[in-house]
């Protein structure tokens, strides 16, 4: 499979990477459909055996399947648009995951001017530096410029009530819906050497894995429960379970070595940076939705934004990417 790879040209080494792609996720959609059918037509279906044709876990299944149809299209869409229009498609999401977030975050009227600047003024330049390539002044433009930035316009809106409180709402907003999403566009536009037109991979590579991870930690969590390591935040989440999930995504990383610049070690390596930060970012994505009492950033039935839940699909590569982007760029020099 790889050796035919190999004498593609890499725009069709990209194609057939997405055909093998949908048609997994085809394949696992009829068979979730055939799944559900069965179940409807049962009329005394069997209590309390686990098993996944039953509801809860068809309920499950198809939450973790439509997330992965939405990570496979954004990701499909933003490698045909090309490099600019995929920078704009992410920007487009950041804005929508930020709304999302801020929608669900108590907000006064001295907060207006620093919403304004992080919707219309901070996510347009950092996307515009992704887009540019100019990565040293990305990398730091939020930690650093707009964090001091942020404050200093909340402060001139003459507002004190829970003002450390208010600013790092907006300050963790920002973090994680721009900064840490713009880093998947920009992997894109890393030059590896001898590996022109193929950066599609990485971000391909980097998904998969971090899906892996997040998906074998659940299905780890429903068959097979371990003691809670932090109840209060998250009633599934053990250690147990994480370091599964952890090996299921390096294991992954490992067999698509032939798809990336990586060798088995470095592949082995970069799974393992994704897939720690990925799943840690989830859990503190919980903690803060359980401080804001919500059990998905989408609300109830519809979502804040209209995109039902758009962070909750995201937020693990919101970690995983800038971690993942300046590991690649601090090992490799590029």
């Amino acid at each position: 499979m790889i050796e035919f790879l190999g004498r593609l040209t890499p725009d069709q080494q990209v194609t057939a990477l997405f055909l093998l792609v949908f048609g997994i996720l085809i394949l696992a959609t009829a068979a979730l459909l055939a799944l559900s059918l069965r179940e409807r037509g049962s009329e005394d279906p069997e209590e309390g055996k686990p098993g996944f044709g039953h509801a809860a876990d068809l309920h499950h299944g198809r939450t973790l399947l439509r997330h992965s149809w939405f990570m496979a299209l954004v990701f499909w869409c933003a490698w045909a648009s090309g490099s600019t229009a995929a920078t704009v498609l992410f920007a487009l999401v950041s804005f929508l995951a930020l709304r999302e977030f801020i929608t669900l975050s108590p907000t006064r009227r001295g907060d207006h001017r620093s919403l304004v600047l992080a919707f219309f003024v901070v996510l347009p330049i950092q996307y515009w530096l992704v887009g540019g390539s100019y990565f040293n002044l990305f990398t730091v433009f939020i930690p650093v410029y707009v964090f001091l930035a942020i404050p200093v316009v909340s402060a001139l809106a003459d507002d004190p009530q829970g003002f450390l409180e208010r600013t790092a709402k907006v300050q963790w907003g920002i973090m994680v819906c721009v900064y840490g999403l713009s880093h998947v566009p920009a992997l894109l536009l890393l030059n590896f050497p001898g590996w022109s037109g193929r950066s599609a991979f990485l971000v391909f590579f980097l998904a998969i894995v971090v899906q892996t991870c997040m998906l074998v930690q659940h299905l780890a969590n429903r068959y097979w429960p371990g003691r809670a390591h932090a109840p209060n935040v998250s009633s599934s989440f053990s250690w147990r379970n994480w370091f599964i999930g952890i090996g299921a995504g390096a294991l992954i990383g490992v067999m698509l070595t032939g798809v990336t610049p990586f060798d088995l070690g470095q592949a082995a390596a970069m799974s393992l940076v994704a897939g720690v930060a990925g799943s840690l970012g989830h859990l503190v994505m919980k903690a803060l939705k359980r401080d804001r009492g919500v059990t998905n950033w989408g609300g109830h039935t519809p979502s804040v934004t209209g995109a039902s839940g758009l962070l909750d699909r995201v937020d693990a590569l919101c970690f995983a990417a800038p971690v993942f982007f300046h590991s690649v760029r601090w090992y490799f020099g590029i």
